[in-house]
């Protein structure tokens, strides 16, 4: 019988004490790919324990990469030895973050297979503009059966504006930029966090980036890259569903080992709806002692509010008092959650990229599925203010971006706790 596992949940507690926040997710399944524009040894430090990461490094390895485990945050990837250009497809469609794969193996060889990637369904992801970047830059790229194929005799510096703001395509771009000749500007570059770890690490091996975190950035090519060291940055997105899920329990927690300017849109958020945050150098003091109010929500790129916190955000505004309006300005389908949260009591309506959500006075515990990885970690909230228990499914959604996330959660007092049951759910 195979066994799965699921979290109980008895709502109820009120978060408080200190907890400290892993190296960021969405830099980390970039970083990793580009070791393989590296010819020397890359130490890289603060690298989340989570399942993405270990995907990741297994594609590294069947391309012929020694990966060393130093502790389980830390690892050394020595690509040297790679001869290889086809990315497994096996692997590749367990997570959308293989397609830097793509621009890491261009960049080396001139040559990239890459499948089309998986991960998370939020409806039609095009990757056009990946395309479009590796065109101007000299690579023909065509698709067949499903396999990515991207060749190029040169690379060649080259301007790249990108028709829409593209996180996935910006980094791909800079990823086989790297080694070009001359200097590639990308213009209305993707600004998020984890672009400037991706060039900041880059530029500790070898490389030559400048005004990442802006929207013009300049790849000026180099010939090698040559190794080094380099500590991963916070993640912003589990510090901010640590801010959330402190509001929604009334809790006072103190989330360590954050950059506070890169949740600056959820503290102004948290503060609209009458929760008092507190910025330090590199922490922030998450309380509420009175009511949580209603607010308006719309998902942008960086800096505007994250469409990663949209479903935990969500499972606030769904106990305000008032009505709430959430606007999904990325992603088609990222509503998939409600339908489970609707289970636990709350009253939301969607209409394509719009939710209504009127708040309720409390939610309901009740079984419940992880739709996705930050869905996931919605309905983990929503069972820590729930009457009763909640029990929490399909948790390889959340294990695949959250490091011991109902371990953390249980040091700040939650009732939580992990399960295995059998494939018929008993």
């Amino acid at each position: 019988m195979r066994t799965l596992d699921k979290l109980l949940i008895t709502g109820g507690n009120k978060l408080q004490g200190e907890v400290s926040v892993s190296g960021a997710k969405n830099a980390v399944v970039a970083i990793i790919p580009a070791a393989l524009l590296v010819e020397g040894v890359c130490r890289v430090e603060n690298v989340p324990d989570i399942h993405d990461v270990t995907v990741i490094v297994d594609m590294l390895v069947e391309l012929g990469a020694t990966v060393k485990y130093i502790n389980k945050n830390t690892i050394e990837i020595d690509c040297s030895k790679v001869n290889c250009y086809t990315a497994p497809y096996e692997r590749v469609k367990k997570m959308r973050a293989s397609y830097y794969l793509l621009g890491a193996l261009l960049g080396r060889f001139k040559k990239a297979e890459v499948a089309f990637p998986g991960g998370c369904d939020f409806g039609y992801r095009p990757i056009d503009q990946h395309i479009k970047g590796f065109e101007a830059l000299g690579a023909s790229v065509e698709i067949e059966h499903g396999i990515i194929h991207a060749s190029a005799e040169e690379l060649e510096a080259a301007q790249v504006y990108m028709d829409v703001v593209s996180v996935g395509a910006t980094i791909n771009v800079m990823l086989a930029a790297v080694k070009a000749k001359g200097t590639t500007i990308i213009e209305n570059a993707a600004r998020e966090p984890h672009i400037v770890d991706v060039a900041n690490f880059l530029n500790a091996m070898g490389a030559n980036i400048k005004g990442a975190g802006t929207d013009v950035i300049k790849v000026i090519g180099v010939e090698r890259l040559t190794g080094g060291t380099y500590s991963i940055i916070p993640d912003q997105i589990e510090a901010g569903t640590f801010m959330i899920a402190a509001a929604a329990t009334g809790g006072d927690v103190l989330i360590k080992n954050v950059i506070p300017k890169h949740l600056e849109s959820v503290t102004a958020k948290l503060i609209e709806m009458n929760v008092n945050v507190e910025e330090y150098d590199d922490s922030i003091r998450v309380y509420r002692t009175g009511d949580i109010v209603k607010a308006n929500v719309k998902t942008l790129p960086y800096p505007g509010f994250p469409t990663d916190l949209q479903p935990p955000i969500t499972v606030l505004l769904s106990v305000a008092k008032g009505t709430s309006i959430v606007n999904e300005g990325v992603w088609d389908s990222r509503f998939q959650y409600v339908e489970e949260l609707k289970r636990m009591g709350a009253n939301i309506k969607v209409e394509g990229r719009i939710a209504v959500v009127e708040g309720v006075k409390k939610l309901s515990g009740a079984p419940v599925k992880a739709t996705d990885l930050r869905g996931g970690a919605a309905m983990v909230i929503a069972g820590l203010i729930a009457d009763g228990v909640t029990e929490v499914y399909q948790l390889e959604h959340i294990d695949r971006g959250y490091e011991n996330f109902e371990l953390k959660l249980a040091s700040l007092g939650a009732e939580i706790k992990r399960v295995s049951v059998n494939s018929k759910g008993k």
